[in-house]
């Protein structure tokens, strides 16, 4: 899927908890049809289809979404392993800037 724009995704999944919010933004950029089937918090974002290019996108859809920004050195393998690895960084990045 690629992204028109990063508030075609912020539009939709703006009324959940935060890892709802991620998950949203993880099965819209995965598109189908991946995004019809179930998404383990623990899986690996590779094996669910999530390529280099869509993992750029969720990167700048992270931003957007959580009003943050992935400093370089946060941008690595392990944090962008599973959806829980993702949700810690995000965690971690909002407690950091006073958002998320």
């Amino acid at each position: 899927m690629m992204l028109r724009d990063m508030s075609e995704l912020r539009t939709q999944v703006s009324d959940s908890t935060p890892r709802e919010r991620l998950i949203g933004l993880i099965r819209q950029i995965l598109g189908p049809p991946a995004a019809s089937r179930p998404v383990p918090i623990d899986a690996r974002l590779s094996e669910l289809g999530m390529s280099s290019i869509k993992m750029v996108n969720l990167m700048l859809a992270i931003e957007v979404e959580f009003k943050l920004t992935i400093p370089q050195a946060e941008i690595t393998p392990e944090n962008f392993e599973s959806i829980v690895s993702v949700e810690q960084l995000v965690r971690r990045l909002g407690a950091s800037s006073g958002g998320g």
